[in-house]
């Protein structure tokens, strides 16, 4: 039987969650608003929510169940709908706004002006 890892959204985010508008298709979810919270076995994204519904581990709208294949189902009023991690942008640091392009080539002297 597959077995669900458990995606706990933190209350900071479920607020605004709450109060966002149900779209369908894919939910793009930010790993900072969530955290590991043990797993459950069952047949099913469903079978897990009615196996943990009358338990203190209950789901709530916003917490998402993972496969062990990786792919995440979120939680919401109306079921599960499929989710997708959204990744930040990692910054080099380097600022290159202003430079001019590469061009490959060798630099061509700038003549003294004059």
């Amino acid at each position: 039987m597959p077995v669900y890892r458990i995606h706990r959204m933190r209350e900071s985010a479920r607020q605004q969650f709450r109060w966002a508008a149900h779209i369908s298709g894919v939910t793009e979810v930010k790993p900072r608003d969530y955290v590991v919270d043990g797993s459950v076995e069952a047949s099913s994204p469903y079978a897990a929510w009615s196996s943990l519904r009358d338990s203190p581990a209950t789901l709530r709208p916003g917490d998402m169940l993972e496969s062990e294949s990786g792919g995440i189902r979120i939680f919401k009023y109306v079921g599960f709908d499929e989710a997708r991690w959204i990744m930040p942008e990692v910054s080099s640091g380097i600022d290159l706004e202003g430079l001019p392009p590469a061009s490959g080539g060798t630099p061509t002297p700038t003549p003294p002006a004059g």
